[in-house]
């Protein structure tokens, strides 16, 4: 009998830990991620990369605006970054709220520079330590979640 009650009560804080691990979705702020994004806020954007395969913008006019919604996204960033709690829900919901400022010049905005952006999202996710965009980046690229497709 006492092996049993040992595994009920094991199993009991396996399940405990498991349910803290998983509600737990805080993310601390590193040392040095707020002067990353400043930096990151600083670069160029749209400009041509080799190691990406990506030749530049399609049409110079769209830079500016384009680099001001993805430093919008930055600033997003920051703020959760600077704030006493953040987390990944916080981190996500910045993603969604800043893939929507594409919105008015989506359509303008041809197939190698919406990848490009979203790599740029990717590259603000590194530097706070978002491991998921929960699905948004595909959403912004491709319009679905290929795990839906599949599932139908």
């Amino acid at each position: 009998m006492k092996f049993n009650f040992k595994m009920k009560i094991l199993l009991i804080l396996g399940c405990v830990i498991t349910f803290i691990s998983c509600t737990t979705r805080t993310l601390k702020t590193k040392e040095g991620t707020i002067k990353k994004i400043e930096a990151f806020k600083e670069k160029q954007k749209f400009v041509e990369d080799s190691f990406l395969h990506y030749p530049g913008i399609g049409d110079e006019s769209m830079r500016p605006i384009l680099s001001s919604k993805i430093n919008a996204i930055a600033n997003d960033f920051k703020k959760i970054a600077s704030s006493d709690k953040p987390s990944k829900k916080k981190y996500q919901d910045a993603i969604g709220v800043g893939l929507k400022r594409f919105s008015d010049v989506y359509l303008s905005v041809d197939t190698e520079d919406r990848e490009r952006i979203c790599l740029y999202v990717e590259e603000l996710m590194d530097i706070v330590g978002l491991k998921s965009s929960n699905g948004q980046l595909n959403d912004f690229m491709y319009g679905f979640q290929p795990d839906e497709v599949v599932s139908q």
